[in-house]
């Protein structure tokens, strides 16, 4: 049963050889608006359901060997479907992301997720500031996987690839990734911030490589660049209400429904109050 004073929201998803994201995953949505309300597609029959599943809704889809780039655009059309489906179901909201990726609500506005979505007007799409956490080799061991991320954790890279509009208050068309929602402007919330995991640890990311084709591992080579750009940053302090602006009014040429920073890496310190979410 849903909280009194909140909307119906469901969570949804997609992923393959990602157990250990995926229960985290789990738990912080499940404990954000219910479990029952987590609707998950496994890519690929063989998969294992997580041991955290609980009440989520899980369906294996057979899996298709694809390159990343048209394998994307494949699932973010499932999803889109999907969250289709759930609109007409009775859901008001729906947020998509990765396994690995956490929307959070600023800790200070004192309110739940489900509380803030509920109460925050949504044209037809909703971001939060995208953080893309990495590893600073220069201070931070490797991952613990029994503790929490941002107890181990302290820096991100201010990302537009993770300034997503993973929120939906209506049926609309996700492009690849969750990038962008096609036909709609993008609108960045100053108090949401999907913080993306991808990256918090160099050895999960090695071991990741091993496990996939060609087109993937350079794909998650990608990740590796965010801890060399948090490892080398002089400055890791930049303000996140600085990028937050710069990308609500830059855009770039060849997509302008997304935001845009100038090709600015800027590094900024995970504020403690975030540990709060229990990521």
């Amino acid at each position: 049963m849903k909280p009194h004073g909140t909307k119906r929201i469901a969570a949804i998803t997609m992923a393959r050889n990602d157990e250990f994201f995926l229960n985290r995953w789990i738990s912080y949505y499940g404990a954000q608006f219910g479990e029952e309300n987590l609707y998950i597609y496994l890519d690929g029959l063989d998969q294992k359901i997580p041991a955290r599943a609980g009440h989520a809704n899980i369906k294996k889809m057979p899996h298709r060997e694809q390159a990343v780039q048209k394998g994307d655009k494949t699932r973010i059309l499932m999803l889109s479907e999907l969250a289709r489906k759930l609109f007409a179901d009775g859901y008001d909201i729906v947020v998509g992301c990765d396994c690995d990726e956490f929307l959070i609500v600023d800790p200070d506005v004192n309110m739940t997720l489900a509380e803030y979505l509920s109460a925050v007007h949504i044209k037809t799409s909703l971001s939060g500031l995208g953080l893309d956490v990495g590893m600073d080799l220069k201070t931070e061991s490797a991952l613990d996987p029994t503790m929490p991320f941002l107890a181990q954790r302290r820096y991100a890279l201010m990302s537009t690839r993770y300034t997503k509009p993973v929120v939906l208050s209506r049926p609309a068309t996700w492009g690849s990734g969750f990038h962008s929602v096609k036909g709609h402007n993008f609108h960045i919330d100053g108090n949401l911030y999907l913080l993306h995991f991808g990256g918090v640890d160099l050895d999960m990311i090695k071991n990741k490589i091993g496990d996939r084709n060609p087109s993937w591992a350079r794909h998650l080579r990608k990740r590796a660049r965010t801890i060399d750009i948090i490892t080398r940053a002089k400055l890791k302090n930049m303000p996140m209400r600085a990028a937050r602006i710069l990308q609500r009014i830059l855009r770039p040429i060849y997509d302008l429904n997304k935001p845009a920073m100038l090709g600015l890496k800027w590094v900024t310190t995970i504020p403690m109050r975030f540990e709060k979410t229990g990521i």
